[in-house]
């Protein structure tokens, strides 16, 4: 196992359930929206270092802006 040094980031990958908004229109997908706003709830572990998930979902959830979560209404 490598042993990490203070100056690698600790990174985790997760995936949860969040309700989206489709748009059909004649039988084609025209539009997805992701509703942002739902807090993370059972979240499963993907890769990355899984003993810093906890403090990661923390972060998801705090409120700051990550542009590439600029979905919603």
């Amino acid at each position: 196992m490598t042993k990490l040094s203070s100056a690698t980031p600790r990174r985790v990958v997760f995936q949860y359930f969040v309700p989206v908004h489709v748009e059909v229109e004649d039988g084609l997908v025209c539009a997805v929206t992701v509703i942002d706003e739902t807090p993370v709830e059972n979240p499963t572990f993907v890769e990355g270092h899984a003993d810093y998930l906890d403090d990661a979902v923390k972060v998801t959830d705090d409120g700051q802006p990550w542009p590439s979560w600029e979905f919603g209404y």
